[in-house]
């Protein structure tokens, strides 16, 4: 199945960062076919067993990045992108993706913090978001949000497909 997820992969993935980049959306014209043909070629490829792994691919990421949308840190575009990827390549290799895709998207918002003179707040708030969450609990942080129109939102598809991509040379 790894062979036969590649080429889907990237050229979804390359499309949603296109569109993240410029409309900062991603379309369900893109997402939800990419879903439903992981979940199904995964169920012609490998019968019940495929349905199995293409299935727990994308509850994991419906899970963890559904998690981060309500906090209020990502958005839905972001997690049915993962949700399609993990309907490819199953929890297993989806695990690698995001921890790639963390890394990347970490990288990105530094450099863009760095480049557009906002490190200082960038750092303040990500320690807030981190040292208030047993004082917060599971709650959004009141305006580290994306519904804050004061947040400034960096489009995470470049980020998605970073780890999405790097997640096939990580396998054994």
């Amino acid at each position: 199945m790894q062979t036969l997820a590649w080429w889907p992969i990237v050229a979804v993935v390359v499309i949603a960062s296109i569109t993240d980049l410029h409309s900062r959306r991603i379309p369900n014209w893109l997402v939800f076919p990419f879903i439903l043909a992981g979940i199904v070629t995964s169920t012609i490829v490998g019968g019940w067993s495929g349905l199995g792994h293409s299935l727990l691919g994308v509850l994991t990421a419906a899970v963890l990045m559904g998690l981060l949308y309500v906090l209020g840190g990502m958005g839905m575009g972001d997690v049915k992108l993962c949700v399609g990827v993990g309907a490819w390549v199953g929890p297993q290799q989806l695990l690698f993706a995001l921890a790639f895709m963390g890394l990347a998207g970490g990288v990105m918002v530094f450099g863009w913090a760095l480049c557009r003179g906002f490190l200082k707040d960038l750092l303040t708030g990500a320690g807030d978001l981190v040292f208030d969450l047993g004082k917060r609990g599971l709650r959004p942080h009141p305006t580290l949000v994306l519904s804050n129109p004061a947040t400034r939102r960096m489009p995470y598809a470049p980020a998605i497909a970073v780890g999405a991509i790097l997640s096939f040379f990580a396998q054994p």
